[in-house]
């Protein structure tokens, strides 16, 4: 999976996509891996409604973000200023790292460094 916790993406899909002019971009909040799903922040939001308790006294509606497929948002690349497609390369010192597919900018490291990928100097 491409995303991570605390990336910026636009969603393209659903209730909360916006217009072309006026995309909807937000903060992942949580990643569910197993299910191929994100939580993003303000995006799929429900009502719950809870029953007065000693813990809740006044009960009512409770407003909660629920995930959504990946499929349905794409990284949002900050020089772009759009959803893109994410590709992976490592760097000079073996640091692997997302990038962006049509600015080549990068996107952020993923993992620690692997000696075995760092360029050999000759």
């Amino acid at each position: 999976m491409n995303i991570r916790k605390d990336d910026q993406v636009e969603v393209l899909t659903g209730d909360d996509k916006g217009t072309p002019s006026n995309r909807r971009i937000a903060k992942v909040l949580r990643v569910l891996p197993e299910k191929n799903k994100i939580v993003v922040e303000g995006v799929n939001r429900v009502y719950k409604h809870v029953k007065p308790s000693a813990k809740n006294q006044q009960g009512g509606r409770l407003s909660k973000e629920m995930p959504i497929a990946v499929s349905n948002v794409m990284l949002f690349c900050p020089s772009c200023k759009r959803g893109v497609r994410v590709g992976h390369r490592f760097t000079e010192s073996g640091q692997k790292q997302r990038y962006c597919k049509s600015c080549s900018a990068s996107l952020g490291n993923v993992g620690p460094a692997k000696p075995a990928r760092a360029a050999k100097k000759s």
